[in-house]
């Protein structure tokens, strides 16, 4: 049976968290919480090819024990198993400890066949977890697949978005696609499965799980990004609409215009 790994993430419901001034880490506390949207159509790609090939579907998520969260939505969506990443060693983590805890998580469980990660997350948006985990298991990997062509015993064949075309790649396995949000629209959770899902074991692995246990390798630690300075977005405000006819419109930007330039 093909075995796939899906890697999903919790972020904020919204963009107003707070950043620690000295680190440049979000301040996640006390925020809500979602299934990053971008991964749900992984998780779907993930279950289509379930159900036309056979597949042992298993998710993995990196963060506190909240983001438990996300993989029991994930069962609840029709995954097998799930395993939650969770150790403070690996908090603070940037693109390049955050792939590398996903990697070292993933081969402690299986050799996946197949890997399927989203376009990006709403909250880092660097969109280069899916190829960094790539680089670190040393199997290829394609971004931007819009499109499950076909499904073989030792390759799959999807279609890429370019920016001027489409073309159509056959990827031996093992592999990692990062899907596009149109490659399926995400299936309803099933009640069944909700219910089911409380009661269903999620797997912690933390750092003494990890065939490298060297914990400058993990977390803020292990990231070589360093933010220099942060400084709050403007936010735009609501404005107030003004409803005049054409010449008094016009009267009233020249006047708009005029106390600009004093």
């Amino acid at each position: 049976m093909m075995k796939i790994a899906v890697c999903i993430k919790q972020v904020p419901a919204y963009s107003d968290g707070m950043m620690d001034p000295k680190t440049g880490v979000m301040l996640r506390d006390g925020l809500e919480s979602i299934l990053n949207v971008y991964d749900l159509p992984a998780i779907e790609t993930a279950l289509k090819i379930k159900e036309e090939v056979g597949a042992d579907v298993h998710i993995f998520t990196m963060g506190p024990s909240k983001a438990s969260a996300v993989i029991r939505e994930a069962y609840s969506m029709g995954a097998d198993r799930g395993y939650l990443i969770s150790d403070k060693s690996f908090s603070g983590a940037d693109v390049l400890a955050t792939s590398y805890a996903l990697t070292q998580g993933m081969k402690l469980v299986e050799d996946y066949d197949l890997i399927l990660c989203g376009k990006q997350t709403t909250d880092g948006d660097t969109a280069q977890v899916s190829g960094a985990i790539a680089k670190w298991l040393k199997i290829p990997h394609v971004n931007w697949v819009t499109k499950i062509v076909g499904i073989e015993k030792d390759s799959i064949t999807v279609s890429q978005m370019m920016e001027e075309e489409i073309v159509t790649l056959k990827i031996p396995y093992p592999c990692l696609l990062s899907v596009e949000p149109s490659i399926f629209i995400p299936r309803l959770p099933s009640l069944k499965l909700k219910i089911g899902s409380k009661k269903k074991k999620i797997e912690v692995l933390s750092l003494v799980d990890m065939e490298d246990k060297e914990e400058g390798n993990y977390g803020l630690a292990g990231s070589p990004t360093k933010v220099e300075r942060i400084f709050p977005v403007h936010r735009t405000e609501q404005q107030k609409i003004i409803e005049k006819d054409s010449r008094e419109a016009a009267k009233y930007i020249l006047e708009v215009i005029e106390n600009i330039n004093k």
